[in-house]
């Protein structure tokens, strides 16, 4: 991979390596651009089966989360740190310590939180070495697990996308389609069978299957694979990315695709794929960006719950805004959701 030259294209300041061989602990921070704020992103943990792999996710992910506190409104840039490790057998507090250092050593570009594989605890951990970190316990001051605030922004960006798609916003009599029930899919399951919804969901652990079949309203799906062979109105991908490619577009059996996860589409290209199918696509970093208005709210301050959720409530007229743009202009939603994040961030140059 030629990083120097991936990170001139893509518009990344700064990629940070830590190693501490004494606690197993190979890390990067990607430090995206901080025009309208300090980096702000989750601490993945994730075992790349090569240092490519990892880079580039960590890169990928570190813009998403540019654009997305740009659309959002949130004075934050965007970064991401990732942890080569496996987050079921190979945590440990000495490890978390360690890359608090890290973070520590930035001097305040990045703040870390949560993210895949990574627990309120190991946030804990990490704060014990710097105080760039949030999405800490709520007995220890912060807003604990963002799912429930993630989860209740992402209802509102399905509602946003089924007025564009059916005239209306109302999910009632609905099927949605959820690839993964982690805690954010179980956040969003509660606000659509609330709204009538029907849900099929299916996920790579069987606990959590065990777990949806214990919910009325929802047919389980014991076969990850055959979720895009599922008929629905609406396909959410809410486990990782990369879901929407060139194998698994043409199968699809939705009219709309709004789901939780982080870097949906696994090119450039799978945005129009969906397009050319006449599949309306509601851009990831959009509609999940609950999470990170959460903890916003959390830092330098006493958390606001309130003020987190009303914030989170205007995804919809967000995503109402992404699919204005991508209309008016004969350009796909993804291309209207970087357009209007761009336009933000260019906005944030001129006046500093």
């Amino acid at each position: 991979m030629r990083i120097v030259e991936h990170m001139e294209q893509h518009g990344h300041e700064q990629l940070a390596v830590w190693t501490d061989p004494s606690v197993g602990l190979r890390a990067f921070i990607a430090i995206h651009d901080t025009t309208l704020g300090p980096s702000l992103g989750g601490v993945r943990i994730w075992p790349h089966p090569t240092e490519d792999d990892a880079l580039l996710d960590v890169l990928r992910l570190s813009r998403a989360m540019s654009y997305k506190s740009a659309v959002a409104g949130l004075p934050l840039g965007g970064g991401k740190g990732l942890i080569m490790a496996n987050p079921r057998t190979d945590k440990t507090e000495a490890m978390f310590r360690s890359f608090g250092r890290f973070v520590d050593s930035l001097g305040g570009r990045y703040i870390a939180t949560e993210d895949v594989g990574a627990t309120p605890q190991d946030l804990e951990w990490v704060s014990l070495e710097t105080k760039h970190v949030v999405g800490l316990p709520t007995d220890k001051g912060g807003s604990g697990n963002p799912a429930t605030v993630t989860g209740y922004g992402l209802f509102q960006a399905m509602r946003a996308a089924a007025k564009a798609t059916w005239g209306n916003d109302s999910l009632d009599g609905r099927t949605v389609a959820l690839q993964g029930f982690g805690n954010v899919a179980s956040s969003v399951s509660v606000h659509l069978l609330e709204a009538g919804a029907k849900l099929i969901i299916t996920d790579l652990s069987e606990e959590k299957r065990a777990a949806a079949r214990a919910l009325d309203g929802v047919r389980v799906v014991d076969d990850p694979n055959a979720i895009y062979d599922e008929v629905c109105d609406i396909f959410a991908p809410c486990g990782l990315g990369g879901v929407l490619n060139t194998g698994t577009i043409p199968r699809l059996q939705c009219s709309v695709v709004c789901g939780g996860a982080n870097n949906q589409l696994a090119d450039d290209s799978s945005d129009n794929q969906l397009a050319e199918r006449g599949i309306l696509y509601a851009p990831d970093f959009v509609a999940n960006a609950g999470g990170v208005i959460n903890v916003y709210y959390e830092l330098g301050r006493t958390y606001d719950r309130e003020a987190a959720m009303e914030k989170t409530s205007h995804i919809y007229e967000s995503m109402e805004q992404v699919f204005s743009i991508a209309k008016a202009q004969g350009i796909t939603t993804a291309e209207a959701a970087d357009h209007l994040a761009e336009q933000r961030i260019a906005a944030g140059r001129k006046a500093s």
